[in-house]
């Protein structure tokens, strides 16, 4: 398989352009995957160097092509990102990509569990040496656990009775499948409604699996102390729980959307946008690559 083939990078100039690339500078990307948007940066590197950040072993595999000249893998999650770069001698960045969700390669997986397209094994684990996959969180987590994660991460209406009826299936046999869980959500939705709402209980699963938000606040937390002043945060989300942490820690410093402020009134927020609104793909885009219509772009600068 390409990297080509791996996943189609979204809005990649939008994305270059926002990170006001200087040709000596250093780069972080976030989310390296199939290495497009890598790929784009180190062009326009002389002395410069990118660190491409990635847990999936797939990733692994992609970055071994790359030239490590210019180009360094760090094979963890992004959460951990400064304490990587310190054992790489870095401790300040001109500029910070993550391009965040599920590439299409993963979901074009089936044995990786992300897809309702697919009958498979409950997993979604971006990692997979680790515990936690969502089969264990469909027959393992209690009623009110369960009616949180797909309340709060899936914004599902009717959390607590689908949590119910979940564990009454679960009483009668383990529900180990995408197949088997999808066979229990259409008794909750008219057939039109279907796919939104399966999209909706996946990704609630997913980023339970995962822990994405938490690794998402500390990625932006560690951003505001990794960036030099004027240094690009280019970011950008799928859905409104992630895009609405972003936007908030821009516009405030906070995640609950409260600036903060010192002792003698003085915003504390670390970066300013470079736009107010996000950046959305065009038209044109969206009608090549259907996963670009949900994607919403933020750019920051340090101050």
């Amino acid at each position: 398989m390409s990297m080509k083939d791996y996943h189609v990078p979204v809005m990649l100039s939008e994305c270059i352009e926002g990170l006001n690339i200087k040709s000596d500078g250093i780069y972080v990307d976030a989310t390296f995957g199939g290495g497009g948007h890598s790929r784009e940066v180190i062009k326009k590197l002389t002395a410069g160097r990118l660190f491409g950040v990635d847990q999936d072993e797939e990733a692994r595999k992609n970055a071994e092509k790359f030239d490590t000249g210019k180009f360094t893998f760090i094979d963890s999650n992004f959460r951990y990102l400064k304490r990587f770069l310190k054992l790489e001698g870095v401790e300040k960045l001109d500029g910070l990509l993550a391009d965040l969700g599920v590439s299409s390669h993963q979901i074009d997986e089936p044995e990786r569990g992300f897809s309702t397209r697919y009958d498979a094994m409950l997993d979604m684990r971006m990692d997979r040496s680790q515990d936690l996959t969502a089969k264990k969180i469909i027959n393992t987590y209690p009623g009110r656990e369960l009616q949180l994660v797909l309340g709060n991460y899936g914004e599902i209406r009717n959390a607590r009775t689908l949590a119910d009826n979940i564990i009454r299936a679960r009483i009668e046999a383990p529900v180990r499948t995408t197949g088997e869980l999808v066979n229990i959500l259409q008794r909750f939705v008219p057939p039109n409604k279907r796919n939104k709402y399966y999209a909706q209980v996946f990704q609630a699963l997913r980023i339970e699996v995962n822990d994405e938000l938490g690794a998402l606040k500390d990625l932006l937390n560690q951003s505001a102390d990794l960036l030099k002043s004027g240094g690009r945060l280019v970011i950008m989300a799928y859905h409104s729980l992630e895009d609405r942490l972003i936007k908030n820690f821009i516009n405030t410093g906070s995640f609950e959307g409260r600036e903060v402020k010192d002792f003698y009134g003085n915003s504390l927020k670390p970066f300013k946008a470079i736009a107010r609104k996000p950046v959305m793909a065009s038209d044109n885009e969206v009608r090549k690559n259907n996963r670009a219509r949900s994607a919403r772009l933020r750019i920051a600068e340090k101050i």
